[in-house]
């Protein structure tokens, strides 16, 4: 999604208490970064304006959240969001983080010792041209990345609303050692999830009458060893 830059963006991540802006540095320590280190660690690869990990995380105070996009401008769009769900929720944004970096580069920002135990994936890029398919992020490729921070027997959990990326990235994930736990072509009518938190792109596909694809991935533990 391109947006517009926006100046106020940058000065306001910079000053935020959930914003690393140097992510390299957290690499292997990524749980000391939040107030309870020992809540398990979940992951969402490009987060775009945060409302998904705002309700997610607002909800979910067990678990703490790292979210990841590259654009500045869509941070600070995020990093807003967040900071709304937590004011009428009236707690403190302890149990998330953002940070700016490009996810084909991630595994310089992100190690085994970190121990992410959920990935979360929304209407990424479907790259339909072949010679870009390989920069999509369900592609083999970045899973072989994520295989080196994700914790055997992590997940996956994967929506979109494009059908040839969803089929694919099936076949993606069973040839890099992740089983299919449950998947669905119409997620609002058949739903996977213990609870399904919508996305704004979501919202907005099926207001057109595209149905969402989901599924859940699991790492095999005897293929991450």
């Amino acid at each position: 999604m391109r947006i517009r830059y926006k100046k106020w963006a940058r000065p306001e991540l910079e000053a935020s208490l959930f914003y690393r802006d140097e992510p390299e540095k957290c690499k292997g320590n990524w749980k000391q970064e939040f107030e309870n280190p020992s809540k398990p660690l979940h992951l969402e690869l490009g987060c775009g304006k945060g409302q998904f990990i705002a309700k997610l995380a607002v909800e979910n105070q067990a678990i703490n959240y790292l979210a990841i996009d590259l654009v500045d401008a869509m941070l600070g769009l995020a990093k807003r969001n967040i900071e709304q769900a937590y004011f009428e929720a009236n707690i403190e944004p302890q149990n998330i983080r953002i940070t700016r970096f490009d996810i084909e580069r991630i595994l310089l920002i992100l190690e085994k010792q970190d121990e992410v135990e959920r990935i979360y994936i929304n209407f990424c890029n479907p790259w339909p041209r072949g010679k870009h398919r390989k920069k999509r992020l369900t592609h083999s490729i970045q899973l072989e990345k994520y295989k080196q921070f994700l914790k055997d027997d992590g997940e996956i959990y994967f929506k979109t609303d494009d059908d040839e990326l969803f089929k694919a990235s099936l076949i993606y994930f069973e040839e890099s050692g992740f089983e299919i736990l449950k998947k669905t072509y119409d997620l609002h009518h058949e739903p996977i999830f213990e609870k399904n938190v919508e996305t704004e792109h979501e919202k907005m596909f099926s207001e057109q009458g595209i149905k969402i694809k989901a599924c859940i991935a699991k790492l095999k533990y005897k293929d991450n060893k």
